[in-house]
Formats: structure tokens, C-alpha cells, sequence
């Protein structure tokens, strides 16, 4: 899976993150923006939203 932060657009960093599901919460390891995951697909996109702004 590949995520592009929609704030800093930089790539996060999953690894740290395992079996992800929809409903999961991340934070971008380059900006601290709190990110919702909102779906997963097939091809390993994933789409998310803004829970918190960050630092």
C-alpha cells in the first residue's frame, strides 16, 4: 500500500502500521497531520481524510 499525505505530499510511512483496515487512524511521519482511513482498494490505493491538522 502507498499513501501521499494530502497535506505535505509527501509519501507516509506504513510499515509501522499493520493489517490496516477502513476506520483506521495514522499520522503522517513528515507533517504529524492525523489522517482517517476511509477505503482501501484492490491496487493498494487508499483513501483518506483529515482528523487533525497536526503539529
Amino acid at each position: 500500500m502507498r499513501l501521499i499525505c494530502p497535506e505535505c505530499k509527501n509519501e507516509v510511512d506504513l510499515k509501522s502500521y499493520s493489517k490496516l483496515k477502513e476506520g483506521d487512524v495514522i499520522e503522517c511521519n513528515h507533517c504529524g497531520i492525523t489522517l482517517s482511513i476511509s477505503a482501501i482498494y484492490e491496487d493498494g490505493g487508499i483513501t483518506t481524510e483529515i482528523v487533525d491538522e497536526g503539529k
